[in-house]
């Protein structure tokens, strides 16, 4: 009995037909993807053009309205800085009357920023055409010198000033009637930690003289009023002068007993008539006393700076920019 098999085979035309077609069917799939990429990009292109010239003629129409003209600008009342001031830093030509959607206020701030006498800023639009500054100034808490690196000037305009963080700044002129009582801060020269604008002091001595001008401030409120100067003479002693000229030697420490007797001194020196010359407040007792040969001259009149208290100065103000004088 044979035995049949079937064997499955491939006409050999039909073979050579999956050969040939193979190849031309992948260039046309390629073409045809080919295609719809190249229509894709040129819809894109179109969109996006569309797009941007659409912004583009926005923005123009919005630039050009004169109802988007910057016309205001409000500044929280401060001591260092006016609205000419911070259309000055900020580099707005107030005489071209810019559009406020123009006006970069990320810049406007940063720019403040950088002003030594100014803590912080942040800047706002408010549309149609007013724009917003606020501004954080330094608060001084003393004068400071360096005789040896030739930093003398005190009490004006331009000399420098140190806030309570440290950081040293130029007077400005609006902020010199509030910081003229303050004392002076003397400090030896240090080519390793110079003093300049905008930077915090990391002088050694200064820290021991900000301790200590605390602490006269916390024993008498109006410690401030009659301290005129503040060094370290070395390593275990502080010389304070008072603004009669009396030249007071303290500790590192203990601040509190030593401001105690020294205002105790100092009154009792007024009642008797007499000027004391120089007081060693570090012994606890039988403290060291010279006194001048003279006597005692009256008081000096100290310039006390008077808060205003008007609405105007506790309000934010604003100003048309129309009425603002041109500084040259």
């Amino acid at each position: 009995m044979s035995r049949h098999t079937t064997t499955h085979r491939h006409p050999r035309q039909s073979v050579l037909e999956v050969r040939v077609m193979s190849p031309r069917l992948a260039w046309l799939g390629l073409r045809k993807l080919i295609g719809w990429v190249v229509k894709l990009a040129c819809l894109l292109a179109v969109l996006g053009g569309l797009g941007w010239g659409g912004w583009h003629f926005i923005q123009q129409a919005l630039n050009n309205n004169p109802d988007f003209r910057l016309r205001v600008l409000t500044l929280n009342p401060n001591p260092v800085i006016d609205e000419l001031g911070v259309a000055a830093a900020a580099g707005i030509d107030l005489t071209t009357t810019p559009s406020l959607l123009e006006v970069d206020v990320a810049a406007v701030a940063r720019h403040l920023k950088n002003l030594p006498a100014i803590a912080d800023a942040h800047a706002e639009r408010h549309l149609p055409g007013t724009l917003v500054v606020t501004v954080t100034p330094r608060i001084p808490k003393a004068w400071i010198t360096s005789p040896g690196a030739g930093l003398t000037a005190v009490r004006q305009a331009g000399a420098m000033l140190v806030d309570g963080a440290g950081i040293a700044y130029p007077c400005p002129p609006s902020q010199l009637a509030t910081a003229t009582t303050l004392p002076v801060i003397e400090l030896p020269p240090s080519p390793a930690q110079p003093i300049t604008a905008g930077i915090k002091i990391n002088h050694p001595a200064l820290e021991p003289c900000f301790t200590l001008l605390d602490a006269a401030r916390e024993a008498d409120p109006e410690a401030l009023q009659w301290i005129e100067s503040v060094r370290q003479v070395n390593a275990w002693s502080l010389l304070l002068v008072t603004r009669q000229g009396t030249a007071a030697t303290f500790g590192m420490g203990d601040h509190a007993r030593q401001i105690t007797s020294l205002r105790a001194a100092l009154d009792h020196a007024g009642d008797q008539g007499y000027l004391i010359e120089t007081i060693n407040l570090i012994p606890k007792y039988n403290i060291p006393i010279t006194l001048r040969e003279q006597p005692a001259p009256p008081p000096r009149a100290i310039p006390v700076s008077v808060k205003n208290s008007s609405a105007a100065n506790e309000t934010r103000r604003s100003r048309d920019l129309t009425t603002l004088p041109k500084r040259n």
